[in-house]
């Protein structure tokens, strides 16, 4: 059997954390992950997802991470349920991230006033694949 979620996303807002009472710490939040199509509209579709991390993964989320952030998740898909304080039975799913990794640099949120450059496009000056002519033979590839 396989379970496994690998996602790439923004957070929706700052990392929640707690420590539980047998002192593990524990660091809640949710990505913002882009469908790979567009409403009707032509607005950008996205998922929400719930994502949970353990230990000094946690206490690293809580330092690095806040909303806005992109981090690439890896983990595994959990379904759990509980009663809340109404006794309605509660279902949840969320993914508990193995690892987190942090996508872009601590203060970039900051710097969301700039305009953005598009997907895709290297900074001028900083193409390090960049040609003084994009015009390639195919005598000139390696395979």
């Amino acid at each position: 059997m396989i379970n496994r979620v690998v996602l790439v996303g923004r957070l929706t807002k700052d990392p929640e954390f707690r420590t539980t009472p047998s002192g593990v710490d524990v660091a809640t939040f949710t990505l913002a992950v882009n469908r790979n199509f567009k409403s009707k509209n032509g607005e950008q579709q996205a998922d929400f997802i719930n994502c949970v991390v353990f230990r000094k993964q946690a206490e690293n989320v809580n330092n690095y991470l806040n909303k806005g952030s992109l981090a690439g998740v890896d983990g595994r898909l959990q379904s759990r349920s509980y009663e809340n304080k109404e006794g309605q039975r509660v279902f949840v799913t969320e993914v508990v991230a193995d690892s987190v990794q942090f996508l872009e640099p601590k203060n970039n949120n900051q710097q969301n006033n700039q305009p953005q450059q598009q997907q895709g496009q290297a900074p001028a000056g900083n193409n390090p694949f960049g040609n003084a002519s994009d015009d390639i033979s195919e005598s000139e590839l390696p395979f």
